[in-house]
């Protein structure tokens, strides 16, 4: 049976000036030069199939000066119209905090908490109906969970990372239905043996990833509930998704994989 999709706000931010010009993950290589044409036609793309499903898409402007902004989901975590924003790890991106929280404020969303400690968005945060999932061990820090936990009230469990291509929480673990406490799909090999045992009590029935497709960004999926956009190469999760009664709608996003990223870094949910 079909899973029940439900209406969602996004903010995306258009790669008009995406480039690798450093590197701050396993992922992006200078050497490597971006097809920009190509990665707006593949960005536009997926804001289209967003509208198309009846997702209102909210755009951010870009600034020349920070040519990671596509990846907006980094830049806050929206619960419940509260907007943790984000600071940065590394300082060639800690622009994007301040130009998001320009937006917000812009828009209207008047409960903004400038953070204290490092976190990145929904990069290192996933909220399922209950929880926040937060992510630790190459770019946010142990302090921010605590820190988000005082500020969204809701109970946030800790998770470590432990590979590093897999440097943020939203490459190695997607939730599949934000209306439960159930769905999720992840890659074991991402995270340390006791935050492996605490996802195994969490989330007993939960579709595991196997490394091919985890390496595709698979799990850098964004969810309706029932709708599955996911890298089009992480061809071995179509089925096991379909099996669970989502929709798999494949997209090619693989030059801004140039990046580290793919749907859910471009893509940050406006819970409001």
């Amino acid at each position: 049976m079909l899973r029940t999709a439900s209406a969602r706000r996004y903010l995306m931010c258009p790669p008009a000036h995406f480039a690798v010009t450093y590197s701050i993950n396993p992922w992006m290589d200078p050497a490597k030069p971006v097809d920009l044409q190509l990665a707006l036609a593949q960005w536009e793309d997926l804001v289209a199939r967003q509208r198309s499903l009846g997702h209102t898409v909210e755009l951010l402007e870009p600034d020349p000066a920070l040519p990671d902004m596509v990846f907006a989901a980094n830049g806050a975590l929206v619960v419940d119209g509260r907007v943790l924003g984000a600071r940065f790890a590394y300082p060639q991106r800690s622009g994007e905090a301040a130009a998001q929280r320009r937006w917000f404020r812009a828009h209207g969303f008047a409960d903004y908490h400038l953070p204290e400690h490092v976190n990145e968005g929904e990069g290192d945060f996933a909220v399922t109906r209950s929880w926040i999932l937060a992510g630790r061990g190459f770019r946010s820090s142990p302090e921010s969970h605590a820190e988000a936990q005082e500020y969204l009230g809701r109970p946030v469990i800790g998770l470590d990372l432990v590979d590093p291509r897999f440097y943020h929480l939203d490459t190695a673990l997607c939730v599949l239905d934000d209306s439960t406490d159930t769905d999720v799909m992840y890659y074991p090999a991402a995270f340390s043996p006791g935050s492996r045992d605490v996802l195994a009590r969490l989330f007993p029935d939960a579709l595991l990833a196997a490394e091919e497709d985890a390496l595709a960004l698979g799990l850098n999926a964004v969810s309706d509930g029932r709708h599955v956009l996911l890298p089009q190469a992480a061809a071995g999760l179509v089925a096991p998704l379909r099996a669970r009664g989502f929709e798999p709608v494949p997209m090619d996003l693989t030059e801004l994989l140039k990046g580290g990223g793919s749907v859910k870094c471009c893509t940050l949910e406006l819970r409001d």
